[in-house]
């Protein structure tokens, strides 16, 4: 009876590995042409930051991403000063907040999102509290950032990429 039971057991955990392996999850891809280098999960409703130097103001620059869906929005952005180019007013609001002008309310798709993260501009990628250095991947990397569904075994390398 005991080995009964630790059979089913055992059978019922290597389908549910077998199951959260293959089942094709919501992820936030990040490429370069056909290299994968960055997964982390994209459920409905991830929230994802990039922030750059300006290579002309040279200040900060930062745009706040949404998931919707299976899309990317653009949700918000905020930087110091102005300069050619730059939008006087973006989204529901804008307002300054402790020498920021901010913007929100945005809600622009801009799936895929492709960013030429040049090493000038120091890119990096926030996400759930921790910061990815982007600018190191190349001189001048294309990154496109898409949200798509795959299975863990695809994108386990990318997934884990940002942590060793």
């Amino acid at each position: 009876m005991k080995r009964r039971v630790l059979v089913a057991l055992g059978s019922a955990l290597v389908l549910l590995v077998m199951v959260m392996v293959l089942y094709p999850w919501p992820w936030l891809l990040v490429r370069e042409g056909e290299t994968l280098h960055y997964a982390f999960p994209g459920a409905d409703g991830s929230v994802f930051t990039l922030r750059w130097r300006h290579s002309v103001e040279l200040e900060d620059w930062e745009e706040r991403f949404v998931v919707h869906g299976e899309s990317i929005l653009v949700d918000s952005t905020r930087f110091k000063t102005f300069g050619a180019g730059v939008p006087s007013h973006a989204g529901a609001s804008t307002r300054l907040i402790d020498g920021w002008v901010e913007m929100d309310g945005i809600e622009r798709i801009v799936d895929p999102l492709n960013v030429q993260a040049a090493a000038a501009e120091d890119y990096r990628l926030g996400y759930h509290g921790h910061v990815f250095a982007l600018s190191h991947l190349g001189s001048h990397p294309i990154l496109t950032f898409q949200v798509r569904r795959e299975p863990l075994i695809a994108v386990l390398p990318a997934l884990l990429r940002p942590w060793y």
